[in-house]
């Protein structure tokens, strides 16, 4: 049976050869290569036409948002231009079916905010995809905030997406097994989601939030474990944060409410999508897939099970399909 509403999908990866250059001209470790952990994806990754297209057919996805692969290296603003512009000219031809995300030299945050406006502004880019630390760096420091700053003026949201971290993967992963298990482990085996959600907590207490109340992010994967200890940890910050001097405008709760957005990447299980479904208001959850690494059948699958469960009624459900994103991302599918 196909599915019954139009699909949105907006946690959907690709990989330019302009990065991989990129590596290589800096005598740096391709994390995409061939041979490596996630290598066998490669193939899958640069390829964003018929094979893409017919895979969203066959599961029913109208609208495709595209984003680059996580990196291990900051790029520069060369690269970043370079990927973006690929990436307009390769869905230019069929507008209806995909939308980007921008990639953005994070390193630089003045060059990030002003592609971040000429992606959006010039080119009808519908937010931005970045990385969860910049070569070990994370967001909570000001330096930063000028690309958080542009978003909110612009009124798009910002993917704040899983990425390695070579810094803590020594001291919290390597271990007494094979570095690929530590490597998996750090990564999308536990580590980047936690580190995901400790970097949002990390941006609501040096007070982004408070800055920029408008400021939309998302976060993939079922909310990065967050709605599992969200009320811990509300608790903590209203209780003992004030007593050290830390009194921010707005609760967790209500930053939560209001600032965030959650998609299904790659988490398509029934037991903690009852956590999110208490935990987050229905309009904040949106379906995505994390093609390639997951697979659009296995999304819908996952779908027609939340019905099939009685977990959801057709009003949240065909929110979640599409109609969450459609708000957001100002889009309009058929």
């Amino acid at each position: 049976m196909a599915f019954p509403y139009p699909l949105i999908t907006l946690e959907e990866h690709w990989l330019s050869q302009s990065v991989r250059d990129f590596y290589t001209a800096r005598n740096a470790p391709d994390p995409h290569a061939e041979d490596g952990l996630v290598g066998m994806m490669t193939p899958a990754l640069m390829e964003l036409g018929e094979t893409r297209l017919k895979s969203m057919d066959e599961s029913g996805v109208s609208l495709q948002v595209v984003s680059h692969a996580p990196n291990t290296l900051a790029l520069d603003l060369a690269t970043c231009v370079k990927v973006n512009n690929e990436v307009k000219a390769r869905i230019r031809t069929m507008p209806s079916r995909f939308r980007g995300f921008a990639t953005l030299p994070m390193a630089f945050p003045k060059d990030a905010s002003g592609e971040l406006r000429r992606c959006v502004q010039e080119m009808g880019f519908v937010g931005t995809l970045i990385d969860s630390n910049c070569e070990g760096r994370f967001y909570d420091d000001p330096f930063f905030w000028s690309v958080f700053e542009a978003a909110a003026e612009l009124d798009v949201p910002v993917y704040l997406h899983p990425s390695p971290n070579f810094k803590t993967k020594p001291m919290l992963y390597d271990g007494n097994y094979p570095d690929a298990v530590a490597e998996s482990l750090s990564e999308y085996g536990w580590g980047w989601h936690n580190e995901t959600a400790i970097h949002f907590l990390r941006l609501f207490a040096a007070g982004l939030f408070d800055r920029y109340p408008t400021l939309k992010i998302v976060l993939g994967h079922l909310g990065e474990m967050l709605p599992f200890q969200l009320d811990r940890i509300e608790r903590i910050t209203m209780r003992m944060w004030p007593h050290v001097g830390l009194e921010l405008q707005r609760t967790l709760r209500q930053v939560w409410d209001e600032n965030i957005w959650i998609t299904t990447s790659g988490m398509f299980f029934l037991a903690p999508m009852a956590t999110v479904l208490r935990q987050c208001k229905p309009d904040r959850i949106m379906f995505s897939v994390d093609y390639p690494f997951g697979q659009n059948e296995a999304g819908v699958a996952f779908l027609k099970a939340l019905k099939a469960d009685g977990m959801v009624s057709n009003d949240v459900l065909e929110g979640i399909a599409y109609k969450n994103a459609q708000k957001l991302l100002k889009v309009d599918v058929k």
